[in-house]
């Protein structure tokens, strides 16, 4: 694979899934929630739902969401391998890519298609099945992509510099999502319209056809490692100790923090906040947040980094709670200045949560190829995908699903502290490895920022 040298050109190609996740998020988070009515404040039901009623049987549902999220897990693993082995004359990254975003599009727009006007077992499994689909897909597509953060960076800073830009990115579709959305249905118009708006954005992915370098005569290296097959992807994997411990810990965070994204509108709703303004203060100073949170991982390492991410979330929570505990004793602009505090909170938070996302996968994989000359970055995101799968499935799932049936919503930031609270807790079971990874050091030429080539030489 041709490097990606330029800052312009990491900087594109970290831009390049923005809009294939902003749809994932508006189906995880808009959706999924919209075939059922709780939940959300009797005036807004007819549009924030698709048409004003409970189109799926609530218990079934939920258990169709983790049986989603379940699968899209399992086929994240054949699906690395076969990415990493796939042989074409177009190239194997970019022919995989194709073949994910032409089956999600499609599922997507049928997601948006009852098959009957009221609740029922039929619209119940349609949208199960195309969930999974839907995700499957999502999945080819964006594992793709990921597992190819290892192979366009040259050294470790390279990579640290691409997972920031794919952080600041992903704030950017999710403030596009949390900002946009209820502005426009805030203008009375259909969650569904609403959906098709941001369908566009997908275009996004086009980039990496232009910047992938992958066929020999584009430059790829013949010194390349071979593609392993599943079962020794799967055993390197599970073999690394360091990367097993940070799957459990990410686990525990995806769950604390899927239900906050995946529930944040019904709990909006039911409180009267201006969810525009509040996501807002949430989600645009994340960019100069991270900023501060590169700086502590460069001078203390990554696990305190962490820890510092994790306890501003939990005091994000905390506000959180507080608005809805005081809605009814405060005025409009009382909770919502309230609310914009703890959105400030959480904004400290949420950039660090989405980089370790791309960051630990690949600078694990990176030292498995210097180390052992495996190339395992597929396997990687793939089981890390499984973990944070599952975890999205448990929490906008049976949790958010039970929050809403029950009609005590105001719990979510609760649950979401108490799983944050266990992360907290993980982060000091950290490996030396990955405890000071990104920590600065004085030597002349760390064996961080070494390029993969002269490791190989050496």
């Amino acid at each position: 694979m041709k490097k990606i040298k330029s800052k312009i050109g990491l900087i594109l190609y970290g831009c390049s899934g923005m809009g294939v996740n902003l749809l994932n998020m508006i189906v995880g988070s808009y959706l999924c929630s919209a075939l059922l009515v709780g939940g959300f404040a009797p005036e807004d039901i007819g549009f924030w739902t698709y048409v004003d009623k409970d189109l799926v049987v609530g218990w079934l549902w939920a258990i169709l969401m983790v049986v989603a999220k379940v699968i899209d897990g399992i086929i994240d693993l054949p699906m690395s391998t076969f990415a990493d082995r796939l042989k074409t004359k177009f190239g194997r990254r970019k022919t995989a890519i194709l073949m994910g975003i032409l089956p999600m599009i499609c599922s997507f727009l049928l997601f948006l298609v009852p098959l009957q006007p009221h609740e029922g077992i039929l619209n119940t499994i349609w949208f199960g099945v195309l969930l999974c689909i839907y995700y499957a897909s999502y999945t080819l597509t964006m594992l793709t992509y990921y597992a190819t953060f290892s192979e366009v960076c040259e050294t470790e800073k390279e990579t640290l510099f691409l997972s920031n830009t794919k952080s600041i990115c992903d704030i950017v579709y999710m403030s596009l999502s949390f900002a946009l959305v209820p502005l426009f249905v805030s203008m009375k118009i259909n969650i569904r319209y609403v959906a098709l708006m941001f369908l566009p954005f997908v275009a996004t992915m086009i980039i990496p056809f232009f910047l992938l370098k992958e066929n020999k005569e584009d430059g790829e290296e013949e010194n390349q490692a071979p593609p392993l097959t599943l079962g020794k992807s799967l055993a390197a994997s599970f073999k690394n100790k360091t990367y097993i411990y940070w799957l459990c810990t990410a686990f525990v965070m995806a769950l604390g923090l899927q239900l906050f994204l995946g529930g944040i509108n019904e709990l909006f709703s039911t409180t009267g906040l201006n969810m525009t303004v509040v996501m807002a203060s949430a989600f645009a100073p994340v960019p100069f947040t991270l900023i501060v949170y590169n700086k502590i991982i460069k001078k203390f390492g990554f696990a305190n980094a962490l820890r510092y991410a994790l306890s501003i979330f939990i005091v994000g929570m905390g506000i959180m709670c507080v608005c809805n505990l005081c809605s009814p004793y405060l005025t409009n602009i009382q909770l919502n200045t309230v609310a914009i505090c703890g959105g400030i909170f959480v904004s400290f938070a949420l950039g660090a949560f989405f980089w370790v996302s791309y960051a630990i996968p690949s600078f694990l994989a990176r030292r498995e190829m210097e180390k052992h000359n495996r190339d395992v970055s597929s396997m990687y995101f793939a089981v890390l995908g499984l973990f944070e799968g599952v975890a999205a499935g448990i929490a906008t799932g049976p949790i958010l699903v039970a929050l809403k049936e029950y009609n005590v919503v105001a719990l979510l930031p609760i649950i979401s502290a108490i799983c944050c609270i266990a992360a907290f807790g993980m982060t000091f079971g950290f490996q030396k490895e990955l405890r000071f990874m990104g920590k600065e050091v004085k030597a002349e030429k760390s064996a961080q920022e070494v390029p993969m080539s002269e490791v190989n030489e050496k």
